[in-house]
Order: structure tokens, then sequence, then C-alpha cells
């Protein structure tokens, strides 16, 4: 049976192409939510973007109807130019056109009708018993607002269509863990050397094998390697470079555990333009990717310069309002930077005149950017860091990716479980989203750090708190 979505005024907010998203179902919208619409509208902020762009949609799909077409409900037509992979059959948009009535709502004193979202929820039960043969259904990101419907006895969801993934649990990874017995469960193996690498083309069962994934065999004289290409029931590997040796150092920084010496082969990879890196506090996430940044700017001439910007969300009450120009601002929020950039000054060589010498040259390399001022940007040859990425948005990490010019790239990390954006959770957030987007690109690679390496103090919190 069709269904009547009645939306919230916050699911529009969150996603403007939410009205074309719900398939063969039709879809409602109270005039109240027409309103607050039009409250939001003003302002630079990501929220008044998304209301002027859906009330776009709304006027796009109105033109050339009349009072008896609105009241029949308009066929949910595909605007142009808007790319997005939906189902052909689709339903029809109904707009309130007349007010509630006295006994239009099972009881009309059970809540405030001043109260906006009441108000939502007056129409929608109104609606539920007038139109006995459909079954309508309210959504909202409003968890209060869907707690008070049910509690009136109306089927209230939330929005799930901006989910990446259903479950945290089915994130990709970027590791996998061969069995002991791999190599002799192949039906075909060769080797060659290439570049002071080992190189292997394997054929056998290769289910959920992903390029640049980073797989290994954990035991006494195991391997560890990347996947370069795989198609269908055959792959290339090759060796993963050990960083774990001073002589095999990057910047002075050497990887402590496997998953850090496989990030550091994916973030010393030409050929790989976007890294993710996922991790709690203290897996190094930062470090490493400053370490190969000024090894690959400094060292290799492969970039021009580094550049690191971050979501600005606090973690208590903001401060308000910061004095400077553009670095001068972000620096309150570039802590990590700061801290990081610490320890690899330690490592420089001649004492104290060296080490005053390289944090002015990286003072120099290393800028500091506001997202604010991405749009319309292109990085040329730079190695661009994206940090606390998990308090993005999906069209926000978009907005980021599609500044990468020719001979750039992304390092993109954070910590799920540390959301402070509102509305986002960690099967919305946009890091969730390219991880899982990304995941089947020859020039995309990923890694989630496992292990904390910054003091057992902050290991034992990470995990007992």
């Amino acid at each position: 049976m069709k269904r009547l979505y009645v939306l919230d005024t916050n699911v529009l907010m969150h996603d403007p192409t939410s009205i074309f998203r719900f398939e063969e179902h039709d879809v409602f919208l109270p005039m109240i939510v027409l309103e607050e619409l039009d409250h939001g509208k003003k302002g630079m902020s990501e929220v008044a973007r998304n209301v002027r762009q859906a009330s776009r949609f709304l006027n796009d799909l109105l033109q050339g109807a009349d009072h008896r077409q609105i009241e029949q409900g308009l066929p949910i037509r595909m605007p142009e130019g808007l790319n997005l992979r939906l189902a052909e059959d689709r339903g029809r948009l109904f707009f309130q056109t007349h007010a509630l009535k006295n006994g239009d709502t099972p009881d009309n004193a059970l809540l405030d009708d001043r109260i906006p979202d009441n108000r939502i929820l007056h129409t929608a039960l109104a609606l539920q018993k007038q139109r006995k043969n459909r079954e309508v259904v309210l959504v909202s990101k409003d968890i209060n607002l869907r707690i008070k419907a049910t509690i009136a006895g109306l089927p209230a969801e939330d929005y799930h269509n901006d989910r990446a993934l259903d479950d945290l649990s089915l994130l990709y990874t970027g590791a996998l863990a061969l069995a002991p017995d791999f190599w002799q469960e192949l039906d075909k193996v060769e080797s060659w050397s290439e570049h002071g690498r080992t190189w292997y083309r394997i054929r056998g069962d290769l289910q959920n094998w992903y390029p640049n994934q980073c797989i290994y065999v954990d035991e006494e004289n195991g391997m560890e390697a990347l996947v370069h290409e795989v198609q269908d029931d055959q792959a290339v590997i090759r060796v993963a470079d050990d960083y774990r040796h001073e002589q095999h150092a990057v910047w002075g920084i050497m990887a402590r555990n496997r998953e850090q010496n496989f990030a550091l082969n994916l973030l010393m990879d030409p050929d790989i333009d976007f890294v993710t890196l996922l991790g709690t506090a203290g897996t190094g996430k930062t470090l490493l990717s400053l370490a190969a940044g000024l090894a690959q700017t400094l060292d290799d001439k492969r970039y021009l310069e580094i550049i690191m910007t971050r979501a600005t969300v606090p973690v208590g009450e903001d401060i308000g309002f910061l004095p400077g120009t553009e670095e001068e601002k972000m620096t309150p929020w570039m802590g990590a930077l700061t801290d990081n950039l610490e320890v690899l000054h330690q490592n420089s060589e001649g004492g104290e005149w060296g080490r005053m010498a390289t944090q002015d040259l990286l003072a120099s390399r290393v800028k500091v950017r506001s997202m604010n001022f991405m749009r319309g940007r292109t990085f040329l040859n730079r190695w661009l860091i994206i940090d606390e990425a998990q308090n993005l948005t999906p069209k926000q990490l978009k907005t980021l990716l599609t500044r990468a010019g020719p001979g750039s790239k992304v390092v993109c990390m954070g910590n799920i479980a540390q959301i402070d954006t509102p509305y986002l959770t960690e099967t919305t957030s946009g890091l969730t989203y390219v991880v899982d987007r990304f995941k089947s690109w020859r020039h995309g690679g990923h890694i989630t750090l496992v292990r904390g390496e910054r003091s057992r103090l902050a290991d034992y919190a990470s995990e007992i708190l």
C-alpha cells in the first residue's frame, strides 16, 4: 500500500532533495512547514542554503499547476540537472489547502497549537483520521516530535535516506586479515620484483576485496601487503613497505603498529589521491599525515605546501568571535597542528638554532585555512588535510574534495565516536559517507587505526571512560 509521508521542516532543512526520495509513496507538506522554511531562508549557513534550494524545488513542481491540480496532488518530477539515483515510479506531492476544523484531531486540547511542532503533529493526526485507507507516517529528525507522535498513536520515523550505512559495524575498515593457509588455497600465484618491491598476481576466491585494501597474515612469519588492483577472481598485490625502522622513518616518525604502517604506505603512495584515516584519540592520525606531507613537500618536492582545515564546532559553549586574520582566527582550533609540529621539531638537528630554523621553515609551508572560504577555490599541487571530518555533512565534504586540482592529495581524518554537530550521527556523518563511497576507487585508500600510541593514561581513558 502507498504510504502518505508528512515531512517535518527539519527534514527539508537537512536534505532539500528529500521530496524526491520516497519512491512510489506520496508526500504531504503542512502549511506551517512552508512558513518555517520562509523564516529559515536568510543567511549564509548550510541550513539556509538548503532551505532556499528546497523552496526552488517546490516552486518548480508548482509551475503551471492550478488549485484543483494542487488538491489532487502534483506528480513529483525529477528536476533538470539533479543527478540522483531514484526509482522511476514516484508518488505525488500534496500541500495543506484547508485549515483544521474542530474534531479533525482526536484531542485538540492535548497539545498547544502555538508550538509549530504541535501544529505539524495535529495536521498529521487529522490526515490519519480523514484518510483511513492510507497509512500516514510522520517523518522528522526531531526525536521529541517522534516521541509525541508515537504517544498520540501516529507512526513516526527518522529520515533514513541520508544514511551511508544501516549499521556502523558494516563500515569498511580498510584492513583484511587473511587465514594462515591463504597461500595454499589460491588457484594460481605469480611473483616478480619491480622498483625494489615484491609483487604478486593471485587467482582465487577474492570476495570483499577492494583497491588499495590492506591485507595481512597474522602470524610470526606473516605478510603485510596492499591490493594494487582487483578484478573478479584475480588481484595484483604488493608487499607493504616497512616504516617501523629508523632508516625508513618518515620525517623522523616511525610506525608503531601494523595499522600505522599501512597508513604511511597509503600516505606515501603518489598514485593514491585520497586517503581517509579513522581512529580514536591518540592513534596518530594527525602526526602521520603531517609527517608524510612534510616528507613529500620539503624532501621530495612533490607538493608546494600543506593546507590544513577543520570543522569549527566547539565541544562546550562557544567563546564568541575571534580577532585577527583568517589564520589567526583559526589558530585556537588548530591545537592538534601545533602539538604535532612540536613533536616534528624535536627531530631536527643543530640544537636550539636548528629547531628554530625548522620551525620557521614549517610555518612557511604549513598553512591553516577556514572552511568558510573554500567555495570556488582550486588547490594545485597541494597536500590538503581535513581534520575532525566526522563533524561535516556529506555536502560539506563534497565541497572540500572538489577543491582538489591536478597534483593534489587530500587526507581526511576523524573519530566517528566524537560527533559534536547537531543532527549528525555515526551513520550520517560525511566521513562515514566518503569512506563507504570511495572504497572501490583505485586512487583512494582507507585504514582504521585501532591502537592508541599517545600515552598509557590516554589509552586507559579511551578504553574505560
